[in-house]
């Protein structure tokens, strides 16, 4: 494994069974480098196996087929060097925000030494005066940050995000995704996201992979290249737009006019 790569995935396939007796191919002879300290992107169509990927690399499941290591030592389990973010955050609701992002370090018996970091996260995430609240109390986007703390927390060295803004309005999305740069800027973690929206993708990634339709394999990783803080109205950002919706075929070759208010 090179020395700049984390996450090493060779060859893997996984194919689940339904309850028909049907076999679904999820994904396919998957390769793929992740390199230390990158915003990595995978995007493609619903059900191209895209989550899958993140929990194989979360060791949450198992491949058929190949297998994957970070640093060298095969993953075959969850651990805390890989936090994992979902789609609704999945706070504990009898939890405060404190005690939610606590909750790894209690899980990994370590509270006693790093108890001091969990008012700095929150102070990471911009939470202050919100310590006490419990998850009901507080909004989609704040409790997203608050799932985001508490997998950062630990020092994961990669952090696995299950598209985490998907559910959120188009402003509190955009605000998220300042806040998950500026901790990546912050912390220097491995960042891998799954998410269905192109725009986050070139707004946040180094890399993006694009993914094929079931089975999912990879058709493609581009190099975004462009430089930090990113406008989502260049002309630069708006072709490399362009250029994914048509290897995913939701545009036609010519981009069509887009209009910012």
């Amino acid at each position: 494994m090179s020395s700049e790569n984390l996450i090493e995935i060779s060859s893997v396939s996984r194919t689940y069974v339904r309850t028909d007796e049907n076999e679904v191919e999820a994904l396919k002879n998957i390769s793929l480098s992740v390199r230390k300290g990158e915003f990595l992107s995978i995007i493609g169509p619903s059900g191209c196996g895209k989550t899958t990927l993140l929990r194989l690399i979360a060791g949450l499941d198992r491949p058929e087929a190949g297998k994957i290591t970070l640093e060298g030592r095969e993953i075959t389990a969850p651990g805390p060097q890989r936090g994992y973010v979902f789609q609704q955050g999945s706070l504990f609701p009898w939890l405060t925000v404190e005690k939610n992002i606590a909750s790894g370090l209690k899980a990994r018996g370590v509270y006693q030494e790093h108890k001091g970091d969990v008012a700095r996260f929150i102070d990471l995430i911009g939470l202050n005066g919100f310590e006490k609240s419990y998850p009901h109390q507080i909004s989609g986007g704040m409790a997203q940050r608050v799932a985001i703390a508490r997998a950062l927390i630990n020092r994961p060295a990669a952090l696995l995000l299950d598209e985490p803004m998907g559910a959120l309005d188009a402003f509190t999305r955009a605000d998220l995704q300042d806040k998950l740069l500026e901790l990546w800027e912050k912390n220097g973690t491995t960042m891998i996201l799954v998410t269905h929206d192109v725009d986050e993708a070139v707004y946040l990634s180094d890399r993006i992979v694009i993914m094929t339709p079931r089975p999912g394999q990879i058709s493609e990783i581009l190099d975004v290249g462009l430089s930090r803080p990113r406008n989502r109205g260049t002309e630069e950002f708006m072709a490399l737009r362009g250029k994914i919706l048509q290897k995913l075929h939701l545009a036609s070759s010519v981009p069509q006019p887009e209009y910012v208010i």
